[in-house]
């Protein structure tokens, strides 16, 4: 039986039904609030196509963005995990663009991350690496590395990632936060065989100093190291997503 902790429940909102954390604090670092609804009367109009709203041309909310468009401009529903939605929704065509990429993630680069890859790790506060499994928690919340000892870093307290590449040596302009990241030339979704490792700045509680943790792509035990490239680009993916997130 799941714990209050990881229990789940389902919840009927106007949007639609959502399978939500029983316990709000437990939501995943990737997911976003419902959108406040446009009230009907300050939409008379489509705000895509400019139709006016009558008994025939009648109004709909986009799910993910809470805007009025008449059902040409609002008619196709997509999936939107990141609301935690259970069914496709109704969303508008710019949202609907948006939802459909963020699937990748969710289909493929989650699982990836979940599953985890091997990496030569290192702490700032020491010289020594440790070939380690680096994983996503079930629940999004936690980075596990399994190595010698087992370690824990808190997904929502990464503050910095820094791509490491080939034949390139990264300076202070080259730290990827919030803006900077939304456009990194240096890991591409999908992978990019350039990429070498990543420094990660975070968190812990308890104390004010930010922590470094340095990752470095190796040969698994199978001697592929093509997973961790892989796993690369979808923490990569995995910390803007957080960004957006933590935005809106």
């Amino acid at each position: 039986m799941s714990s209050l902790r990881d229990g789940k429940k389902l919840v009927r909102s106007p949007s639609g039904l959502r399978m939500v954390p029983e316990n709000e604090a437990f939501y995943s670092p990737f997911s976003l609030d419902e959108p406040q609804w446009v009230p009907d009367k300050e939409c008379p109009r489509c705000m895509q196509c400019d139709a006016k709203f009558d008994f025939i041309i009648r109004k709909h909310h986009c799910r993910r963005c809470g805007r009025c468009f008449c059902d040409k401009c609002c008619s196709k529903k997509v999936p939107l995990p990141r609301m935690c939605f259970v069914d496709p929704v109704r969303q508008c065509a710019e949202c609907g663009l948006i939802s459909q990429k963020e699937m990748e993630f969710y289909d493929k680069q989650l699982k990836v991350l979940m599953n985890g890859a091997t990496f030569l790790v290192s702490w700032e506060s020491s010289e020594k690496s440790e070939k380690t499994v680096c994983r996503l928690s079930n629940n999004h919340r936690s980075l596990f590395l399994d190595g010698e000892n087992h370690y824990e870093v808190e997904f929502s307290r990464i503050s910095s990632v820094q791509i490491l590449t080939d034949g390139f040596t990264p300076g202070e302009k080259d730290i990827h936060t919030y803006t900077s990241l939304l456009e990194s030339p240096y890991i591409i979704e999908g992978g990019n065989s350039r990429a070498t490792g990543m420094l990660i700045l975070y968190g812990t509680a308890g104390k004010e100093e930010q922590q470094q943790l340095k990752l470095t792509a190796t040969d698994d035990y199978n001697g592929n190291r093509k997973l961790s490239v892989t796993w690369l680009s979808a923490m990569h993916k995995a910390v803007k997503l957080m960004y957006e997130s933590r935005d809106q």
